[in-house]
C-alpha cells in the first residue's frame, strides 16, 4: 500500500526564524575560502532535435483531438512550437552558480521553480508530491519509428499518448538528439498513476546547468523551451495584469507565443545584459503565477531534493522568494552544494530512496507582501557571500579579497596544480559515467542475443515435435485396417487435421518472433555503429567495443541464417503433410467402397437365405406326418439359418 503524503503550511515569519537559525548552525552552500575551481570560458552546445514532423502532426489534429491531449498532458504541446534562442542559453550558462542551484546576475538571484514549471505546464491531473522514482535504463528509440506510430495508429488515445511520448522523449528530456531513451518510457508510464513530472524536469534541466557549467562546455540536455520561456517572463513589463490571468483557462505558453521577443541577439549583449542587471529591471513575480504558498524543504532536507532520470540534485526556493512577491530572508542553504549525485557507483540507490522518504513529508511557507523586498541581514549576507567567492561572468574562480601582496611561485604553482587536479577528477568521473553506461549496453546486448537463442531454441523442438508428429502418422497409415468403421476413420481426419492447423499456427507465430528478434537486433546493430562513431577517439575501450559488435554481427548473420533455413524446412514438411493427408483420404474412400460391396453381397446372401427358410416352412406342412422325420433335422436347421439372416436383411 502506497504511503500518504504529509503537507505541513507554516507561516512566513516562523519559517523565517528557521532558516536564519540553520544558516547559524550549518552554514552556507559553500564556506568562506572555498574555491569555486569553475572554467573561465563556457561553450554550451543547445542543438535541438527537429520538431516539424510534430508541428505537422499537431495541426493537422482537429480541436476535439486537441482538447483530449490538452486534458491529460496539459499545454506541453505548445513547446514543440517555442523558438530556442541559443545565444540567450548560452549566455544564461555561464551566470550559472552550480553550488547553489541559481542564476547570478549581478548581484541577483534567480532559479526556475516548480511553482512556476507547474503554472506554465498547467498539468492539472496530477499529484503535487508524488515525484518519479525509478532506476536508469539506457537504451533508445528511433525518432522515425515513432514518427510512423503517431501517424498511422488507429486508436485515437494511443496516437496522442505517443505524442505525449515523443514531446518527452524530443524536447523535455533530448538526452540523445534523434532518440528518445527508455528511461524516459518508463517515466511515462508512470505519469498515468498520477507522478508529478515538474520535480524531474527541474533536477535534469539543473544537472544539465551544472556540468556545463563546472566543465566548461557540452551539450545542454535540459527543456531549453521551458527556460527560454521562464528567464523571457521575467523581463515581462505589464502596467497591469489583465483580468483574463486570473482565469483558469490562461495558458502561459500560448500567450508567450502571440507576443513578440527580441531576436537576433547575439550572446556577448546577453553578457551584457545580465552582468549589469539591478532588481529594478527584473519582473520579479512572472504576470501569470499567483501562488499563495511556497514549497521550501521536505522531510528532513533544509531545501528540496529533486530526482530526475539520471541523477538527483537539490534546490533552495527560499534563495528566490521575490520570485513570488514575498520579501526575501536568509535561505538555509547548508550542505547544497555536495548533494548533486549520478545514477552509478556504490551507494546511490539509498540517497534515493532517502528522498523519495523525504518526499512524504512537504513543508510549505505562507507567501505574505512587505513594503521592502529583502531584510536588512539578507542585504549583508548576501554581499559576504558574493565577495567571498568572487564570481562573474567571465571569471568564475573565487579570490581572497583581503590579499594585496603579490602570491609567490610557489602558491601560483600550488594553485595552477589543484585546478589541474579539479579538472583531471573531472575527466575522471564523465570517463566513469560513460564507462559505466558502456557495460550497461553491453549487458543489454548479451540479454537480446540470448533471447534470439532460447528463441531458435523454441524452433528446433517445435521442428523436432514435427518431425515426431509426422512419423506417428506414418505409422497410423502404415498400420491401419479395414477393422475401423466410416465414423472412426472420419473421427480421425479431423483429429489430424486439427493438429496441422495447430502446428500450422503455432509454426506462424514462431516465424513472426523470429522476425521480430531480427528487426531489433538489425536496430540495435545501427545504434552500435553511432555508439562506435562517438566513441573513435578513445582507442582502447573501443577497441573492445568493435569486436563485440562484430562478434554480435557475426551471430545475428548465423541465427539469420539458421531461421532461414529452420523456416525453409517447415514449409517443406508442411507441404509433405498436405500430400499426405490428400493419399491418405483417397486411401479411406477406396476402403469405404469395398466395405460398401461387401455389404451388399451379404445382404443378397441373406435374402436367399430368407427365402429358403419360408420354403422349408411349406414343406413341412406339405409331407405327411409318416414323412417328416426323416427331412425335420433339415428342415429345422434351415428355419434357424433364415431367422439369423432376417438380422441382416
Amino acid at each position: 500500500m502506497e504511503e500518504s503524503i504529509t503537507q505541513i503550511t507554516e507561516k512566513n515569519a516562523v519559517v523565517r526564524e528557521w532558516s536564519l537559525k540553520t544558516q547559524r548552525e550549518k552554514g552556507d552552500s559553500l564556506v568562506e575560502g572555498c574555491v569555486a575551481n569553475l572554467p573561465e570560458h563556457t561553450t554550451v552546445n543547445v542543438r535541438q532535435n527537429n520538431l516539424e514532423d510534430l508541428v505537422r502532426v499537431w495541426n493537422q489534429w482537429d480541436s476535439d483531438t486537441r482538447g483530449i491531449f490538452t486534458e491529460r498532458y496539459g499545454d506541453i504541446a505548445h513547446l514543440i512550437t517555442i523558438r530556442v534562442d541559443e545565444q540567450l542559453i548560452q549566455a544564461m550558462v555561464r551566470f550559472w552558480d552550480p553550488a547553489y542551484q541559481c542564476f547570478t546576475f549581478n548581484q541577483e538571484d534567480m532559479t526556475p521553480t516548480i511553482e512556476e514549471y507547474a503554472a506554465l505546464l498547467r498539468i492539472d491531473n496530477v499529484q503535487f508530491g508524488k515525484i518519479y522514482v525509478k532506476e536508469p535504463k539506457p537504451l533508445t528509440l528511433g525518432k522515425n519509428y515513432l514518427r510512423e506510430s503517431i501517424l498511422s495508429y488507429p486508436d485515437i488515445l494511443k496516437r496522442v499518448n505517443l505524442f505525449a511520448l515523443a514531446i518527452y522523449g524530443l524536447v523535455i528530456f533530448p538526452r540523445v538528439l534523434r532518440h528518445i531513451e527508455v528511461a524516459v518510457f518508463d517515466f511515462f508510464e508512470r505519469l498515468k498513476q498520477g507522478v508529478n513530472p515538474v520535480p524531474t524536469i527541474l533536477a535534469e534541466t539543473f544537472r544539465s546547468l551544472s556540468t556545463c557549467r563546472r566543465v566548461g562546455k557540452g551539450q545542454f540536455i535540459g527543456c531549453a523551451q521551458l527556460l527560454n520561456v521562464w528567464i523571457l517572463s521575467h523581463f515581462w513589463k505589464v502596467e497591469r495584469t489583465p483580468f483574463h490571468m486570473f482565469s483558469k483557462t490562461f495558458a502561459p505558453l500560448e500567450a508567450y507565443l502571440k507576443k513578440e521577443w527580441p531576436r537576433e541577439v547575439t550572446e556577448q549583449h546577453w553578457v551584457s545584459v545580465f552582468q549589469n542587471l539591478r532588481a529594478e529591471d527584473i519582473t520579479w513575480r512572472a504576470p501569470w503565477i499567483r501562488p499563495s504558498v511556497l514549497l521550501y524543504k521536505c522531510g528532513g532536507q533544509d531545501w528540496v531534493p529533486l530526482l530526475g532520470l539520471w541523477g538527483g540534485v537539490g534546490y533552495a526556493p527560499l534563495l528566490v522568494q521575490r520570485q513570488f512577491s514575498s520579501r526575501q530572508f536568509i535561505p538555509a542553504t547548508g550542505r547544497l552544494a555536495q548533494f548533486e549525485f549520478v545514477f552509478a557507483g556504490e551507494g546511490y540507490m539509498k540517497r534515493v530512496r532517502d528522498i523519495a522518504k523525504s518526499w512524504k513529508e512537504i513543508h510549505f511557507m505562507e507567501l505574505a507582501l512587505y513594503a521592502d523586498t529583502f531584510t536588512q541581514d539578507y542585504d549583508i549576507w548576501r554581499r559576504q557571500r558574493v565577495s567571498s567567492q568572487q564570481i562573474s561572468s567571465t571569471n568564475y574562480t573565487a579570490q581572497n579579497p583581503f590579499l594585496e601582496e603579490m602570491p609567490s611561485e610557489l602558491e601560483i604553482a600550488r594553485q595552477e596544480f589543484e585546478r589541474e587536479k579539479a579538472k583531471m577528477s573531472r575527466d575522471l568521473s564523465t570517463l566513469q559515467e560513460e564507462n559505466y553506461q558502456l557495460k550497461i549496453e553491453v549487458q543489454v546486448e548479451k540479454s537480446r542475443t540470448e533471447k534470439v537463442q532460447r528463441e531458435a531454441e523454441i524452433v528446433r523442438n517445435d521442428l523436432r515435435d514435427l518431425h515426431l508428429e509426422n512419423k506417428k502418422l506414418r505409422n497410423t497409415i502404415k498400420n491401419s485396417g479395414l477393422g475401423k468403421s466410416t465414423a472412426e476413420w472420419k473421427e480421425e481426419i479431423s483429429n489430424i487435421k486439427g493438429g496441422m492447423e495447430f502446428w500450422k499456427g503455432k509454426a506462424k507465430k514462431e516465424e513472426e518472433k523470429a522476425a521480430r528478434a531480427a528487426i531489433e537486433l538489425r536496430r540495435k546493430n545501427a545504434e552500435y555503429e553511432m555508439v562506435t562513431a562517438e566513441f573513435a577517439n578513445r582507442q582502447s575501450e573501443h577497441q573492445e567495443l568493435k569486436r563485440r559488435v562484430r562478434d554480435l554481427e557475426n551471430m545475428l548473420q548465423s541465427r539469420q541464417q539458421q531461421l532461414d533455413n529452420l523456416l525453409k524446412a517447415l514449409e517443406e514438411k508442411n507441404a509433405q503433410y498436405d500430400r499426405d493427408i490428400h493419399a491418405y483420404e483417397g486411401t479411406l474412400q477406396e476402403k469405404e467402397m469395398q466395405l460398401n460391396f461387401l455389404i451388399n453381397e451379404i445382404r443378397n446372401a441373406a435374402m436367399q437365405v430368407v427365402q429358403l427358410s419360408d420354403k422349408a416352412k411349406v414343406l413341412s406342412c406339405q409331407f405327411p406326418p409318416s414323412q417328416r422325420s426323416s427331412i425335420s433335422e433339415f428342415l429345422e436347421q434351415v428355419k434357424k439359418q433364415g431367422n439369423v439372416a432376417r438380422k441382416f436383411v
